[in-house]
């Protein structure tokens, strides 16, 4: 499990440096370019997995691993409370910001030169595509086995935010180029929110354990952040908050269902 964490950790920061700071510093490639580097470098946990399947799982046939972790029953009802969770986590601290600061809402929202189409199809096949196989797919379980529930969806949630630490000081653009404090925020926002976005997508998957439910959760965190713009460190802090007790409400839904469960007589766990 550690050696599959610690390719993709390896694979994703060699292919922003040598990748992305090719296209971006080298060759002043175009923003749409950079985009679709970056989306590709979003693969690395995939190609982890891919590279050290046979090991990881000698058992197993790749074909019989993809096609198990998209057999399960879809719950529309759990895809539309998970995508409302998300999309007004994200929009809370907006909300608050446009009120505080008298700006009009959509004054954070951009296309940033880019067509919708064109934002929707990078934001699928950027992290939610790309990286989803590896991370739900192929870790969640692994740290399921070791961990209880909480525990593996912290210990998940910190893998996942510190492996896009490489692109910490490229998102300083967030901040207006300021580092210090609001770096700082920013680094604690990360780990909160993903780890939040973990929590959510397992106790989704407990439900139903389609990796399509994680791919849909990552896709509507993307699509409202790669349309943010005009965003200060004060967001991060809100967006912190927000999602922290997001994370906890799908806690505390997931083990009082699991107790009513238990006082049931209910033979089969929901992933405690």
């Amino acid at each position: 499990m550690w050696k599959f964490v610690v390719l993709a950790y390896a694979l994703f920061w060699f292919m922003v440096m040598a990748l992305g700071g090719t296209a971006a510093m080298v060759f002043n490639a175009p923003p749409v370019v950079q985009r679709i580097v970056q989306a590709f470098c979003a693969w690395a946990p995939t190609f982890a997995l891919l590279i050290l399947f046979r090991k990881l799982r000698p058992d197993t046939s790749l074909k019989d691993f993809v096609t198990g972790v998209f057999r399960a029953r879809i719950r529309l009802d759990l895809m539309l409370v998970s995508a409302a969770a998300v999309v007004v986590s994200s929009l809370i601290p907006l909300l608050i910001l446009s009120q505080s600061a008298g700006q009009p809402f959509t004054s954070f929202f951009s296309l940033k030169g880019y067509s919708l189409p064109a934002t929707l199809l990078l934001s699928l096949f950027a992290g939610p595509l790309g990286e989803e196989l590896g991370w739900r797919g192929y870790l969640r379980v692994e740290l399921d086995k070791k961990y209880r529930f909480i525990t593996a969806s912290v210990v998940a949630g910190v893998i996942w935010a510190f492996w896009h630490a490489i692109l910490w000081m490229v998102d300083v653009v967030f901040l207006g180029g300021e580092i210090g404090w609001p770096l700082v925020l920013y680094i604690i926002a990360n780990v909160v929110v993903l780890t939040s976005l973990v929590i959510i997508m397992n106790v989704v998957m407990a439900r139903s354990n389609n990796l399509i439910n994680a791919i849909w959760i990552h896709f509507w965190y993307n699509i409202i952040f790669y349309h943010l713009t005009n965003i200060t460190h004060a967001y991060f802090g809100w967006l912190t908050i927000v999602y922290a007790v997001t994370g906890a409400l799908f806690l505390v839904y997931h083990y009082g269902h699991f107790s009513q469960r238990k006082r049931s007589g209910a033979a089969e766990p929901i992933g405690d």
